[in-house]
């Protein structure tokens, strides 16, 4: 950089803070809306009847604070008692857990059998892994997705999973 342009680049920052600082200490010191509302002015300011009125004939509706509290208490109200039902219907019923089991290219059936137990779907990973290796289909795991429940018995996984 030669010294002139240094010197010019040093007397437009300082032009601009001169500026700017101009602005901040002798302009407005309040802020004014360029957007004017129809019914408002700067100084008018509206009762909280007339709010009300503002709000309701906008679609609003406008609650005293009992009000807000009493349908709050009544939601939580309704709230519990469907969520009391909902437990009631689990308990009548047993759990059935689904899972999506992905096989890949390299996965063992002790794998499957661990991602099974992990998933809820079988009691025992090598409980399955055992079944399989008796049946001699360790070497006939199909890679894929299935969708797997607990509900399924050993044999129904085993005939999914295996070809």
């Amino acid at each position: 950089m030669t010294p002139n342009s240094l010197r010019s680049f040093a007397l437009g920052l300082l032009l601009a803070a001169t500026v700017t600082g101009g602005f901040y200490f002798f302009g407005p010191t309040e802020a004014e809306s360029t957007v004017k509302s129809e019914n408002t002015t700067k100084s008018e300011k509206l009762t909280e009847e007339e709010m009300i009125e503002k709000l309701t004939a906008n679609g609003f509706i406008v609650h005293t604070e009992e009000e807000w509290n009493k349908q709050n208490e009544a939601a939580n109200e309704k709230k519990e008692g469907t969520s009391d039902k909902k437990s009631e219907k689990e308990n009548d019923g047993e759990v059935v857990y689904r899972t999506i089991l992905n096989v890949s290219m390299g996965m063992t059936s002790i794998d499957i059998g661990n991602a099974l137990e992990e998933a809820k779907i079988i009691d025992d990973g090598m409980k399955f892994y055992k079944e399989v290796e008796n049946r001699g289909l360790e070497n006939e795991l199909r890679p894929g997705t299935f969708q797997i429940e607990s509900g399924m018995s050993m044999d129904e996984i085993i005939t999914i999973i295996f070809k």
